[in-house]
């Protein structure tokens, strides 16, 4: 083997990426959300968020549960795992403990992180990891949605969406939330839970990679699933999860907020949460239409890029390069702000169109 294609096989096995999806925004991005969504809450709306998210057990710290601490709980429930015997743990990665940073505020109530996860385990169509390893739960698959690229808008019919994720994810929250039934297959047992749901998933349908995906050959060209009309499994990406830049994946790097952000609503957010335009249509119908001005953005997430397929030891993967990789980071920069901003305001939308 040639140093080159020995340096290529390295870089494909080395920091071999989840094709889960996890932590959209990191942590910080679902606090920014949550933090703006909290100064555009009105009054009733404000109280009701309150009263619902510190029912119960008491938070673990001085202050109460707002929806910036609320944001990163369904990341938290990842943590949750099955056992042998059946039963379901909340178990804290000795490895690295700084993923439990945002996780503390719930250390008091992991009782139902744990409920939570064991009651929607395994009432999904598949199984994350497939049926022979179910390893994550069917709630991993709330967080995301793979419309290809090749589609301009997001519909239920089109391959990389099914009835448990991210739009119907955020459906089933706001019928909770609105005193109707979770449809199945969501088991949601409160508006407690539901906001919990929610105050994450309307972060998860702005991240770009989350919504929009692409399929990609042997070659590293784009594969459209919906001409199939089927998902070939070697061609699935994982919302970027598939593609490296060096040591990160595709996925992680648009996970990563601009770091002046801090991990709270900065006053240029609030000002651009505050000029988003209002959600039309009935309240049921706003979930897919972010999903459709998010599938837009992602189209700008993967401009500019070609891809070189590698063979690591299991999954299929891929490699990045970019037209001008200063320039794409500066235009990733501009839409995660945008995308953020967007993300906290509709998040106050809905709360203050049930509770008005």
């Amino acid at each position: 083997m040639s140093k080159v294609a020995l340096a290529v096989a390295a870089a494909c096995v080395f920091a071999l990426p989840p094709m889960n999806h996890a932590f959209a925004w990191g942590y910080q991005g679902h606090r920014v959300v949550g933090s703006i969504a909290d100064h555009l809450l009105k009054d009733n709306a404000r109280n009701q968020v309150e009263k619902i998210l510190n029912d119960g057990a008491p938070p673990d710290g001085a202050h109460n549960i707002d929806l910036r601490l609320a944001g990163p709980w369904a990341d938290c429930v990842k943590s949750v795992e099955r056992q042998a015997d059946g039963t379901f743990l909340y178990k804290v990665n000795k490895d690295h403990l700084e993923w439990e940073v945002p996780c503390r505020p719930f250390k008091a109530e992991r009782a139902r992180m744990v409920d939570y996860a064991a009651r929607n385990w395994s009432t999904c169509l598949y199984l994350p990891n497939g049926p022979d390893k179910p390893a994550d739960g069917c709630h991993n698959t709330y967080h995301f949605d793979d419309v290809a690229i090749e589609r301009d808008h997001f519909d239920r019919s089109f391959q990389g969406t099914n009835e448990h994720d991210l739009v119907a994810a955020i459906g089933a929250a706001i019928a909770v939330l609105s005193d109707k039934p979770a449809p199945p297959p969501f088991s949601i047992k409160d508006k407690k839970e539901a906001l919990l749901m929610l105050a994450h998933f309307v972060g998860d349908v702005h991240q770009p990679l989350h919504v929009g995906s692409v399929y990609l050959d042997a070659d590293g060209r784009l594969i459209d699933p919906d001409i199939a009309h089927a998902i070939d499994p070697m061609t699935a990406t994982a919302g970027g999860n598939a593609i490296q830049d060096q040591n990160v994946n595709l996925h992680g790097e648009w996970d990563d907020i601009p770091t002046d952000l801090g991990d709270a609503a900065t006053r240029e957010l609030l000002a651009a949460a505050r000029a988003v335009p209002p959600s039309h249509g009935a309240m049921e119908e706003w979930p897919a239409n972010w999903a459709t001005d998010t599938i837009r953005v992602s189209h700008q997430a993967f401009e500019g890029l070609s891809f070189q397929h590698c063979m690591p030891l299991s999954k299929v993967q891929w490699t990045v390069a970019f037209d001008d990789h200063i320039a794409y980071l500066w235009l990733a920069d501009q839409i995660k702000r945008k995308q953020l901003a967007k993300g906290g305001a509709r998040l106050a939308e809905i709360l203050n169109t049930i509770w008005p």
